[in-house]
């Protein structure tokens, strides 16, 4: 008697789900597509390139778009919703030294999905880089680093036709020029003063105070932090005296703020034996030393790290207080990766805002950060040709009552600092070892545009 009740519920469960499911309206399945993701081009050629995007679950095809234009207002009549099976295709027969967009669709059954992002590619250009000298076409100072042993030949050469403003890379600090107690030795900047000065160049003075290029005698000072301090405005006195009027604007202090040890200022020599106000009194002391000359304050990182950033405008804003500051520099040594353009012109609106004057001072853009080539690709010949072309608009779009200078740190691959310091090759800068110019120093052209 159980099992036939048992039975009998199960059969009146079976007919209750089959009379459900039959009174439900037969809704159609909605079939769609999902949206793919382009990739960057690659194998980059004269004429053409290869278009990549990720795979679509389900999908039967691809539509691929190629354009001229961005917006894709006209579209290729070979590449106009081009069907691929695949997960890449060549695209082909494309014109050199010209900037194409694609776009890809996926399809699944009727459905078609919405535009993946749009990518540009640049055809690689035939032929020499465009020789247009850089000053010739920007509206503010275009600069470049300089050594007193290579102020002759074709160095001098290209400086003169590219560059109205220089900066001495190392021999104006205070290791060069105070390398022993109460003896100062001028002889390299002397040549770079007088270079400029024959030669009608700005000169900008780099640096006065520097946490890395203290002589030895300096950083095992024997005396009282008195005496300390006596010395260094000594120092900052008598090489601003020096060269007033001729050196027309000095980075008085260089890269003070810390990375990330929870104290805004580093810890250096200065600040021990002279305290938190280190700073200003060595401000102080430049001033009166050359009133009319301008004053800055430099340092590294100052775009890809906001906490820093702020900590630099706020020495920014304590100097300004007093008169002590015209200016912020901001070091460029980045990559074809980033800083992204909102985190420089952060940089750029926080010294515009406080009414100073803004100086990309150190500009270099590593092309192989992560040392995974050997020899410089178009692929990423062109990639750093256009973060050069975004550095250089964003600067050119500062108001002119603001712009300082732009500074490129160094001329050729081959001299780059940033070799030796990360350990393995890179190609940051303008000009080839046969001082040709690279597509970078297109790219800084284009930014001028």
């Amino acid at each position: 008697m159980k099992k036939m009740k048992i039975r009998q519920a199960l059969w009146i469960l079976c007919i209750s789900l089959f009379v459900l499911s039959c009174s439900k309206s037969d809704e159609a399945v909605v079939v769609t597509a999902g949206v793919p993701t382009a990739y960057g081009a690659v194998n980059l050629t004269d004429s053409g390139f290869t278009a990549n995007w990720t795979r679509v679950y389900r999908a039967d095809k691809y539509l691929v778009d190629v354009s001229t234009a961005a917006d894709f207002s006209s579209v290729l009549p070979n590449y106009n919703e081009l069907a691929v099976n695949a997960l890449t295709i060549d695209i082909e027969g494309l014109v050199s030294g010209t900037t194409y967009y694609y776009r890809v669709r996926a399809v699944r059954g009727e459905a078609i999905s919405a535009f993946s992002n749009a990518i540009a590619a640049e055809i690689i250009s035939t032929g020499p880089e465009p020789t247009t000298a850089l000053k010739a076409v920007a509206n503010f100072n275009v600069g470049m680093i300089v050594r007193s042993n290579r102020l002759t030949g074709i160095t001098s050469d290209i400086i003169l036709r590219e560059f109205d403003n220089i900066t001495s890379e190392y021999e104006m600090k205070m290791d060069k020029m105070y390398p022993s107690k109460g003896t100062y030795d001028f002889t390299a900047v002397d040549k770079i003063v007088n270079y400029a000065t024959d030669n009608k160049l700005n000169l900008h003075g780099h640096a006065l105070i520097w946490h890395n290029s203290v002589p030895s005698w300096v950083t095992n000072f024997v005396g009282t932090n008195a005496e300390f301090e006596a010395m260094v405005k000594d120092y900052i006195t008598t090489v601003v005296t020096r060269y007033k009027g001729k050196i027309k604007s000095w980075d008085v202090v260089n890269e003070a703020v810390d990375d990330g040890s929870g104290n805004p200022l580093r810890n250096s020599i200065f600040k021990q034996k002279m305290g938190d106000d280190y700073i200003k009194k060595c401000y102080q002391w430049a001033r009166d030393a050359d009133p009319a000359c301008k004053l800055f304050y430099n340092d590294y990182n100052f775009a890809s790290n906001a906490g820093k950033r702020a900590a630099i405008f706020k020495i920014a804003d304590d100097l300004k207080k007093d008169n002590l500051i015209d200016g912020l520099g901001a070091q460029m040594h980045i990559s074809y990766k980033g800083p992204a353009a909102s985190e420089i012109q952060a940089v750029v609106d926080g010294t515009v805002s406080r009414k100073l004057l803004m100086h990309f001072s150190e500009l270099d853009i590593q092309a192989n950060p992560d040392n995974d080539l050997t020899a410089l690709t178009p692929e990423r010949a062109i990639a750093q040709k256009n973060k050069y072309k975004e550095v250089v608009k964003i600067f050119n779009a500062i108001p002119a009552a603001n712009q300082y200078a732009l500074t490129v740190w160094g001329m050729r691959d081959s001299e780059t600092w940033l070799i030796a310091f990360w350990g393995h090759i890179d190609w940051p800068l303008m000009f080839n070892e046969d001082y040709s110019a690279k597509k970078a120093h297109t790219g800084f052209l284009e930014g001028l545009k």
